[in-house]
């Protein structure tokens, strides 16, 4: 019953480091990228010494086995340089003899995204992953030299300071600078005669530079492992929609307000879409939650576009699914990749069953991400211990509860059974809920919550358990950084051991089917 996908998805996204078999697709996407610039197309023999030299600096986007971005860069000792150097000074010629393993700033030398992939943040998805091996290999800064293209068209009107600051303000628009600005990257200087036959740019390039603020004098950090996670949880306020692309547009504001934190997941509550049954709002509960089910796919499918497009991993709520003549309750994990995986409640309230027909799932599993271990349980399933052991048992670390409860004691049960299940089973537990009131729709009119994530209790974590909570009973956003490591270290080394300190000689769970 359990759903995957890797190849029905339109798109299949993969960030990693280049590989010398890439070298004829780079030189499509450059022709595509650089039409106005002459001699810019790396030969082979190039590409192959960057790989050997520093593999982990070159990266690229793939898109169902098929790279469409890349993005080069060395590592320089920035003093032998300065702030007053050319291009060519910077790649030695293009042999590459500046790039120094003990130098203290990654420079960019090339980004480059094919142009029908505009739209969908390639580059900034790139430009992330640098910034996260600055951080790895303990750099000072990521520093380049960005193009200015669209400066032939104003450069009789305007000088390259005047150029900038129009770009600035929002007056003129520049692709690459205005980028750049966006991903947190200042101005240091502009820079002549950077790369001569650059005509678009006339010849100029503005020095930019992205600060690593963990960088540490002392000590040497290299290919460290990212050992943390952010997370943004939505607090959803139902409420009535035109269309499911009214719909549509409420979840895409809490895509991309959450992204732009660099999370690396966003949870949406049980049933999210329900705004969605009012316009059957004449028929009966059982039939009208069913015609709300031929949204799903749609609704499934806009999810992973959206994790696709704004590099997050989203934990799409649920919707109902009817398949099989039977009407389930399904939570997708939609990845930033472009692959999704569906888990299905496996227990259905009494009013799910009377109201809805609504049948429970078989089938429980943990999720690998490019993050964290991760299990989804929807709302009653976490009310029910043995589920959340099966899935720490599969080395889980992170559970996300999305729920929809319509009183208080329906959330409390929700809330404290939450805060149990990180603390027995040692690992972070993620709640999203709903809030408001739906008027004239069946088991959804009334909403009570209020969203959270919890943590295991002990001396690493919150003294409460709780890292983070919203406002109860109204709509808004946590952003939360939980500690994969202090896991970990709670397991061997905790004040209590609940996984470890089990008595499997007098008792255990297992799944029977």
């Amino acid at each position: 019953m359990a759903e995957s996908n890797t190849d029905n998805s339109q798109h299949l996204l993969v960030t990693r480091n280049l590989q010398v078999e890439d070298y004829d697709r780079l030189v499509q996407v450059m022709k595509k990228c650089y039409p106005m610039m002459k001699g810019d197309i790396w030969f082979k023999s190039q590409i192959q010494k960057l790989i050997n030299i520093f593999p982990e600096g070159q990266l690229c986007v793939e898109d169902n086995g098929e790279v469409v971005a890349f993005a080069l860069s060395i590592i320089v000792d920035y003093s032998k340089f300065g702030d007053s150097h050319s291009y060519e000074q910077i790649i030695d010629n293009s042999n590459f003899g500046t790039h120094d393993s003990s130098g203290d700033v990654l420079y960019g030398i090339d980004v480059c995204v094919d142009p029908e992939y505009q739209g969908m943040r390639l580059g900034r998805r790139l430009y992330d992953s640098r910034k996260e091996l600055c951080e790895n290999l303990n750099l000072r800064s990521i520093v380049a030299g960005g193009r200015i293209p669209n400066y032939h068209k104003y450069s009789d009107e305007y000088t390259p300071k005047e150029y900038i600051q129009k770009v600035r303000e929002k007056e003129i628009y520049d692709p690459v600078l205005y980028f750049q600005m966006s991903n947190d990257f200042h101005v240091r200087k502009i820079l002549k005669n950077y790369i001569p036959y650059d005509k678009a740019s006339g010849s100029y390039a503005v020095l930019i530079e992205w600060n690593n603020i963990y960088f540490d004098e002392e000590e040497k950090l290299v290919g460290a492992k990212k050992t943390s996670a952010r997370i943004g949880v939505v607090q959803w306020q139902l409420r009535s929609v035109r269309s499911l692309q009214s719909f549509f547009e409420n979840v895409e504001f809490f895509v991309d307000a959450v992204s732009g934190y660099q999370a690396d997941f966003l949870v949406f509550p049980e049933l999210f879409n329900a705004p969605l049954m009012a316009e059957f709002n004449e028929d009966n509960a059982a039939k009208a939650i069913r015609k709300l089910a031929q949204y799903s796919d749609e609704i499934r499918d806009k999810m992973v576009e959206y994790a696709l497009s704004y590099n997050i991993n989203i934990i799409a709520g649920s919707v109902p699914v009817y398949e099989d003549e039977k009407l389930y309750n399904v939570s997708y994990l939609c990845r930033r990749d472009g692959s999704y995986e569906a888990q299905y409640k496996i227990h259905v309230t009494p009013a799910e069953r009377s109201d809805w027909g609504m049948a429970g799932g078989s089938d429980i599993k943990v999720f690998e991400t490019d993050t964290a271990k991760i299990g989804i349980l929807i709302c009653y399933d976490s009310e029910f211990p043995e589920l959340c052991r099966i899935l720490a048992d599969q080395g889980m670390e992170i559970l996300f509860v999305p729920f929809a409860t319509d009183m208080h004691n329906g959330f409390h049960r929700v809330k404290v059974c939450s805060q149990a299940r990180a603390i027995e089973n040692e690992c972070y537990v993620v709640i999203s809920g709903s809030v408001g009131n739906l008027p004239k729709v069946k088991n959804m009119d009334i909403q009570f919550g209020q969203s959270a994530v919890f943590s295991p209790s002990d001396f690493a974590f919150p003294q409460n358990a709780i890292v983070a909570e919203g406002t109860p009973n109204t709509e808004n956003t946590i952003i939360a950084d939980v500690d994969l490591n202090d896991l970990k270290h709670l397991h061997n080394n905790g004040s209590v051991r609940n996984l470890k300190d089990r008595r499997k000689d007098l008792y255990d769970i297992k799944i029977k089917i």
